[in-house]
């Protein structure tokens, strides 16, 4: 049976059964988030238009065709968040956080839009793990947003992914390379795809990054950004490639590995996978010195990443990466009479809220064949029968539901039930 109204296309229920996985990987993120010394923000799900344009760029495909926009009731223009970078700077500047002790390291589990073609992976509306730091220049701080990110991958078991790193430079560098690449596409512009032709003006970059065939033959070609670059961008990126190979994480350059926002600068990265066709990044990110001062607020280094959790279980269910179910129920509570059923519930509550363990009872009014069938089939590990003559006795019966054992609990006082519970059952 269908409902007469589904979920808005390039959107994604995510059901009960398969929620255990995404709280497996948050919990990394926040176990790992702490030991790395980074804490989480939250921010809302829309921001005026302003700050999008303003921080990823007018002419990024992102502002100029994925963004959800809108006029609110007010008349102001709002848009659901494309990616989580602008909205933290933005709440750094506002709330003076710069006047803390510095860096300060943040991380969010966010869900974000974009209006694009949903395929493998790609959603529009999808959800990232991201992490910032702020007020750090040195490339030590570019390999813990690395080394950050491929622990989050180790720890969840995720294997044969591919380190791709590049300095794009600093302004002046990616200024004089932008008049490079425009010099270098403009007399190929009619062998380009549709959206390349329109970057060579805008973003010339981002025709380094085309994944269309035609586009990529002709970028093998194009300038390398290592010829640009300033001795101090050289410095620092060689600096980063030592730090790396101090750790013995393996890496590829890429010069042509760009990231499509505007507001990258010198080191930027990727995490790809091979299991994921053409769109095959997992993680992204980079720095964004200039950006934090471009938005208003002081003249502060950053940098950051987000992973896309969407295509990481695409590459966690082809790897086979096992994540435990946990147990759903660890007692039910099966009663025969109303006013065992009323017993029933009050020993629910109890086990609940005094011991933590998980605990069902009949809430549907089934009779007491119906509740043991039911307490098999959602796998409870173990089954407490109050009958009405177990009742008058003060006493519950309690079944292992693997072994077929049983054994009986007092049902009063309740300190010796809930004891005599934790004994048999725990």
């Amino acid at each position: 049976m269908r409902c007469i109204i589904g979920a808005p296309k390039g959107t994604k229920d995510i059901l009960p059964e398969v929620i255990y996985k995404w709280h497996f990987v948050e919990e990394i993120v926040r176990s790992l988030s702490l030991i790395f010394g980074f804490k989480e923000i939250r921010t809302p799900v829309f921001e005026n238009t302003s700050l999008f344009k303003r921080s990823v760029g007018d002419e990024t495909d992102v502002v100029q065709k994925e963004m959800y926009t809108f006029i609110d009731k007010g008349g102001r223009s709002v848009t659901l968040r494309p990616e989580g970078t602008a909205g933290v700077v933005r709440s750094f500047i506002e709330n003076s956080l710069f006047n803390q002790v510095l860096p300060l390291k943040f991380f969010y589990i966010n869900t974000f839009y974009r209006y694009e073609n949903p395929q493998a992976g790609r959603y529009r509306e999808f959800h990232q793990f991201g992490a910032e730091i702020f007020g750090s220049s040195s490339p030590q701080s570019d390999v813990e947003a690395i080394l950050f990110a491929k622990s989050f991958f180790d720890k969840l078991g995720i294997k044969n992914l591919l380190l791709i790193i590049n300095s794009i430079g600093c302004h002046s560098c990616k200024e004089r390379y932008s008049k490079s690449l425009k010099d270098f596409f403009a007399p190929k512009e009619e062998n380009l795809c549709y959206r390349c032709k329109q970057r060579i003006a805008n973003n010339p970059f981002r025709v380094l990054d085309c994944k269309k065939q035609n586009c990529q033959e002709i970028s093998k070609n194009a300038p390398s950004i290592v010829n640009f670059l300033c001795s101090e961008c050289i410095v620092h990126f060689d600096l980063v490639r030592k730090l790396l190979d101090s750790f013995g994480i393996a890496y590829v350059v890429d010069p042509k590995a760009v990231r499509g926002l505007d507001y990258y600068t010198r080191t930027v990265f990727e995490f790809v996978s091979g299991e994921l066709g053409s769109q095959n990044s997992v993680c992204g990110g980079g720095r964004y010195d200039n950006l934090v001062e471009q938005m208003g607020g002081p003249a502060l280094p950053a940098l950051g990443f987000a992973v896309g959790l969407e295509r990481l279980f695409i590459v966690a269910n082809q790897q086979h990466i096992d994540i435990t179910k946990p147990q759903s129920c660890d007692i039910y509570i099966a009663s025969a009479t109303e006013d065992c059923r009323i017993t029933a519930m009050e020993m629910s509550f109890l086990l609940r809220l005094n011991k933590n363990i998980i605990c069902e009872y009949d809430i549907s009014n089934k009779n007491l064949k119906s509740q043991i069938k039911y307490a098999d089939k959602i796998c409870a590990k173990f089954l407490l029968i109050i009958g009405e003559k177990e009742k008058k006795m003060n006493l519950g019966i309690v079944k292992n539901m693997e072994t077929k054992e049983t054994f009986k609990v007092k049902l009063l006082p309740r300190e010796e039930f809930m004891d005599g519970i934790i004994s048999v059952c725990c």
